[in-house]
């Protein structure tokens, strides 16, 4: 008899090809998320749980899936896994990193020109019918070329973002818990500093942390007061980076020129005062959705299900000890 597995989406079709080869598949198909009640509901008796960022996986789940051998998120981050609680029971946790870097950085850069060009306030103009014609002071921005990218957090996708903005003849500068190795600093044209000056020296701040206790509102009240006026915030890392009562204040209070951020401090939820406004962008966690990549992690969630049954050490693994103990 085959293993049997739940995913909370129906995946693509090269995933869901190669998982039915392997396990008897349950999916979610409704719309939107599944329901707290019906996932502990459908978990029940699964060995393998394939699921998204909105699912949490804790105590409780795992409580309600006692044949549960493997849970792997299809995302890069896994702040929706409590990983150690899944360690205590022996559970694998698995993720799905590396794939979606350039897809990120792509978006993450696309968001940086859109503020700074006013791009997505140009076209609701044009939609409205109410747009004049030319005139030389219409919807003026701000340059892109020449200016000074900060990145906070200097990862695969925040080293991914440098190597964009050296195509527009960028300064860049980056602060992260460990620094980069000299070749990789000299590759990137990147200077490493702390994040004081960074916040007082950078045209755009491009956050990339992970979600950590200590990274959770990294930007507060206190940090946007060290931002220049000028400058923009993109975040595309996760939302309780950000403190967004704190950047509607520092909006209001006109110490940074606007924001665009594809992530959100309670998704899907987002802080009221920031959706009517024209100085920020909100897109709906898409950085990585292309049909390319969004294929590919599900593949990559797929495989690591598939080698833990085939006794083998999945890719990604992110309790490892599990599998030394066994």
């Amino acid at each position: 008899m085959k293993p049997k597995v739940f995913a909370t989406h129906g995946l693509f079709a090269p995933a869901r090809a190669l998982l039915e080869r392997h396990f008897e598949v349950d999916y979610w198909a409704g719309e939107p998320r599944p329901p707290r009640d019906e996932l502990l509901r459908r978990v029940a008796g699964k060995d393998a749980l394939i699921c998204l960022l909105t699912e949490k996986v804790n105590d409780e789940l795992l409580d309600h899936s006692p044949n549960l051998r493997i849970a792997a998120t299809v995302s890069v981050g896994y702040d929706n896994i409590d990983v150690a609680a899944c360690t205590r029971r022996k559970i694998v946790a698995t993720h799905t990193p590396g794939v979606l870097d350039d897809t990120t950085a792509d978006f993450a850069f696309a968001l940086l020109m859109a503020i700074a060009r006013r791009i997505v306030e140009g076209d609701a103009w044009m939609r409205s019918g109410a747009w004049p014609g030319w005139n030389l002071d219409q919807l003026c921005g701000s340059d892109v070329s020449g200016k000074t990218l900060g990145i906070i957090g200097f990862g695969r996708i925040g080293r991914a973002m440098a190597k964009r903005a050296q195509g527009f003849d960028m300064r860049i500068l980056y602060t992260d818990a460990m620094r980069a190795a000299p070749e990789v600093e000299r590759d990137l044209h990147a200077e490493y500093v702390d994040r004081d000056r960074l916040l007082a020296a950078a045209d755009f701040v491009s956050v990339h942390v992970p979600l950590l206790p200590e990274t959770r509102r990294l930007i507060n009240a206190s940090t946007l007061k060290q931002m220049k006026p000028g400058a923009y915030l993109i975040n595309t890392s996760r939302g309780p980076v950000v403190d967004e009562a704190a950047l509607v204040a520092a909006l209001d209070a006109k110490q940074i020129a606007g924001a665009a951020f594809d992530v959100f401090e309670n998704e899907p939820k987002v802080h009221p005062a920031l959706v009517a406004r024209k100085d920020v962008i909100l897109t709906p966690h898409i950085a990585s959705a292309s049909v390319e990549t969004r294929t590919k992690m599900a593949l990559i969630a797929v495989e690591n299900v598939i080698a833990l049954f085939d006794g083998r050490r999945p890719p990604n693994v992110l309790n490892p000890e599990v599998l030394a103990a066994k």
